[in-house]
């Protein structure tokens, strides 16, 4: 059987000291199978060896050689795949923590529409109200009753009783 690609003693010695620096799991078991075939196992024996299809295993040495370590070796799920970066996100705001430390009011509805402006699609409600809470943006709205006061009938009923009255 004819190999594609060949490995030299260059390559073992750079999969080999990204091991050791790489602290993932899952990034180690693609650079094992790299420095399995740098040993010479065959395709079908690092499949065992790793629990990788044989053709993932082939994927990933096709991979190195095309486009080299950094595309075998990097973490490919990065999570929080959001719209703006922290930074974009907090001059967006800036402009209505301005307006809300001046007293005006302000509604989600608003920073909504604007952060759609921004990014160019519409976004879930969720989404916004995550975007507040990572830069610690909180509800604060005055009560428009306390929650234990008495109606208008009892407080009038009360004002009409004497000390005399009540004895």
């Amino acid at each position: 059987m004819k190999m594609k690609y060949n490995f030299s003693k260059e390559d073992l010695a750079e999969i080999q000291a990204a091991r050791k620096k790489n602290r993932d799991k899952q990034t180690d078991k693609r650079l094992e199978v790299l420095e399995l075939r740098c040993k010479g196992m065959s395709h079908e024996a690092i499949a065992e060896t790793t629990g990788f299809h044989r053709s993932h295993v082939s994927n990933l040495i096709r991979k190195y050689f095309n486009e080299g370590l950094e595309s075998v070796a990097e973490k490919h799920y990065h999570g929080h795949r959001r719209n703006m970066s922290i930074e974009e996100e907090t001059a967006l705001l800036e402009e209505y923590s301005k307006k809300a430390k001046s007293g005006q009011m302000l509604t989600v509805k608003e920073l909504a529409s604007a952060y759609e402006d921004k990014v160019g699609h519409r976004i879930s409600s969720g989404q916004i109200y995550r975007v507040l809470h990572r830069h610690d943006w909180r509800k604060v709205m005055p009560r428009s009753r306390h929650p234990k006061k008495a109606s208008e009938e009892v407080i009038a009923t009360s004002k009409k009783l004497t000390p005399e009255s009540m004895n």
